[in-house]
């Protein structure tokens, strides 16, 4: 392959790569609000959220619990060094609630219910049902991307919650029950120094951005997917390695507006 032939693919990516941008873009313009012919209702709403937020709800409590667990151990062997043992409540719960909260759900969130709905919309596709729905005059992105957009927005910022929740008390675990650590000291400290609106409310609209982000990803690489056993399953690769680049990219920049560095 000579330079010019390199250039050129290079070229070629590119532009494929802006022109799935647009018709993502597209497809979340059009899915985003609710109403039209044949369009879904309140029930397929409720039932799309038990699907990608319920059904998550297992590996989220006890990845949330182990990490919680981990930061409780590594924090008292850092702090201890410099006698601070008691901070290590204040430690876990910020670093849950500013960052590991967040992310972590997300990334969880884009293996587990990504996948499943690029697979399940990739599918759909594959069989034709999608088009069968546009000859009954029913608008697919309504019926079938809306529901699961909303659902994946309103349930990340509920799991993340839960993750740090049960994090925190993964914390206090290891810090009271094993190391011995004044209690008192470690739900004191964290009640005085976490703030609702900078660590708690912050964190919850990282999670707002990262459901919709992960979301939006899942069911735009299903509906865009080639109709065939291998165009599904790179599109759920393409899923969980786009998400998760999304994420980890996007937390940098929320982190620094919220910080106030840009």
């Amino acid at each position: 392959m000579t330079m010019f032939d390199r250039y050129l693919a290079f070229g070629r990516r590119g532009v494929e790569a802006i022109q799935s941008l647009g018709r993502a873009t597209l497809l979340l313009f059009h899915s985003s609000a609710w109403g039209g012919p044949g369009s879904a209702g309140f029930s397929d709403l409720i039932k799309q959220i038990h699907s990608v937020g319920v059904r998550s709800l297992s590996i989220i409590l006890v990845a949330g619990f182990f990490v919680g667990m981990v930061l409780g151990l590594q924090g008292y062997t850092i702090l201890s060094d410099f006698g601070s043992e008691a901070a290590l409540g204040t430690m876990v719960s910020l670093t849950l609630l500013r960052e590991l909260g967040p992310v972590m759900t997300a990334l969880l969130f884009a293996g587990r219910a990504g996948s499943a709905l690029t697979a399940e919309i990739g599918l759909m596709k594959a069989t034709e049902q999608l088009s069968a729905m546009e000859m009954m005059g029913v608008d697919p992105l309504k019926r079938v991307i809306t529901p699961r957009l909303w659902a994946g927005l309103i349930a990340m910022p509920v799991l993340a919650l839960l993750f740090s929740t049960v994090g925190i008390w993964g914390g206090a675990f290891v810090a009271v029950d094993m190391l011995g650590i004044d209690e008192g000291a470690y739900w004191g400290n964290m009640q005085a120094s976490v703030d609702f609106y900078e660590d708690v409310v912050k964190g919850m609209i990282k999670s707002v951005v990262f459901g919709l982000v992960v979301t939006w990803i899942a069911v735009f690489q299903g509906y865009d997917s080639i109709p065939t056993s291998e165009g599904i399953g790179k599109a759920t690769t393409q899923t969980v390695v786009i998400s998760s680049l999304a994420v980890l990219g996007l937390d940098f920049v929320l982190t620094a507006v919220m910080l106030g560095g840009v």
